[in-house]
């Protein structure tokens, strides 16, 4: 059962945008910290970027910072992802996430998150 369901992926091209976004279809995650993680092919998972309960306080890793957005509509218990100037190297499977604790710094890792989406697969081509 699926609690985090990750949609907006799609074919772009180099410098295009993209947004993503995830939302649950069960319990709320407003109470949570919420992050995007990608996985491209024969590549471990990464951390893309994170937003904490408060909706404020963001991380994001080097590969995308000033081209990737993460924000959370805590209203409407959205999560999304926007993303800028498109590269190649973007091209993977994301995945949202949840924790039940704050991130307090761009080196999240896998096992820092409780709850996992099914991904959306982004290709970038050149």
């Amino acid at each position: 059962q699926e609690l985090l369901v990750a949609s907006g992926g799609g074919l772009v091209q180099t410098g295009d945008s993209l947004k993503l976004s995830c939302v649950s279809t069960g319990r709320s995650f407003r109470t949570y910290a919420m992050a995007w993680f990608r996985q491209a092919a024969g590549k471990e998972r990464e951390f893309v970027a994170s937003i904490n309960r408060n909706a404020r306080d963001t991380y994001y890793s080097d590969s995308i910072k000033g081209r990737f957005t993460i924000a959370r509509d805590k209203d409407e218990d959205i999560l999304y992802l926007q993303m800028n100037r498109l590269k190649p190297e973007d091209t993977a499977v994301y995945y949202c996430a949840a924790s039940s604790f704050n991130f307090y710094s761009p080196y999240v890792q896998v096992s820092d998150v409780n709850v996992w989406g099914q991904g959306t697969q982004v290709t970038v081509s050149s």
